[in-house]
Formats: C-alpha cells, sequence, structure tokens
C-alpha cells in the first residue's frame, strides 16, 4: 500500500521538477522581400498592410500619409504602434485601405501595422497588447430599422 501513496513532500518536488518553462516565441512571418503582412480592421474599413525595414515612410493608397490622411489627429494614431515599441522612424509602411471614413481607415492600418509588427518581431507583442493595440475594435453602425427615423431614433409624436 506504501507503494502506491505519495507524501506531502514527494508531492512537492514533482511539481518542481515539472514546472512549465516559458513559451517559446513563434517564429517571424517575413516574405521573401523582407517585408511582414498583416491585416487591420476597423468599423467598415480594412487595410492590407505591409511593413519592412527603412526611413519610416508611410504610403496609404498609393499617397504619402500626410496627403491622405491629412489631420494631424488621423497620423499620431498611425504612428502610436511605433511609439509604443520605440520604432519610431525604423520601418516603412505600404498599405491599402477600403471601406468607411478616414476614422476608421486610420484605426485599420493602426490594427495591421500592429499586428505586422507582432509578425516581424514576435518580442514586440507584449508590448503591443497591453496597449491595446491588437484589439480588433468590433463596433459597427447600428442598422436602420422599419418604422423608425434611423437605428433607434423615433418619428415626432403629435397627439393631434
Amino acid at each position: 500500500m506504501s507503494n502506491g501513496t505519495q507524501t506531502l513532500s514527494d508531492l512537492k518536488d514533482l511539481g518542481q521538477a515539472a514546472a512549465p518553462t516559458t513559451a517559446p516565441l513563434a517564429e517571424p512571418k517575413i516574405d521573401a522581400e523582407g517585408r511582414a503582412y498583416a491585416t487591420g480592421k476597423r468599423k467598415n474599413s480594412v487595410a492590407r498592410v505591409w511593413i519592412k525595414p527603412g526611413s519610416g515612410k508611410v504610403q496609404v493608397n498609393g499617397r504619402e500619409s500626410e496627403v491622405y490622411f491629412a489631420r494631424p489627429v488621423l497620423r499620431m494614431v498611425l504612428n502610436q504602434p511605433f511609439g509604443v515599441t520605440n520604432r519610431v522612424g525604423q520601418f516603412d509602411v505600404i498599405c491599402t485601405v477600403t471601406g468607411g471614413g478616414l476614422s476608421g481607415q486610420a484605426g485599420a492600418v493602426r490594427h495591421g501595422i500592429s499586428r505586422a509588427l507582432t509578425y516581424y518581431e514576435p518580442a514586440l507583442r507584449g508590448a503591443l497588447k497591453a496597449g491595446g493595440f491588437l484589439t480588433r475594435d468590433s463596433r459597427v453602425v447600428e442598422r436602420k430599422k422599419y418604422g423608425k427615423a434611423k437605428a433607434r431614433r423615433s418619428f415626432q409624436f403629435s397627439k393631434r
């Protein structure tokens, strides 16, 4: 009967021996041209993003980011992932974005840049995840219902 039972110290030693080690980092996903690709989404916008080492140039739909995203706030949104990871000016970004408005498109490009950075350097995943850049913001505009002026707004009521 003693060969089947174990003491607490035996179990304690067993737990220390079988302690899990840290998970290995994922391998970088880089294509033959040295680029990492990712898709970013926000609202109804979808961005296809390629990053590669370079001078920090951002090109959106064939135009410079200063031309495409004229508002400084939108350009700041694009550069947030690079600021968090201390990679400002180290990567060139080429992206195509469709759907939605400019704000949603900027959010989609930011999401795509963040995902592409994790594919290029998997060690950056923790910093980007802590900043909330890897989470897809799934909020979209609610559809209009019949019998309503908008999604929830009713028509003005008049008693007479």
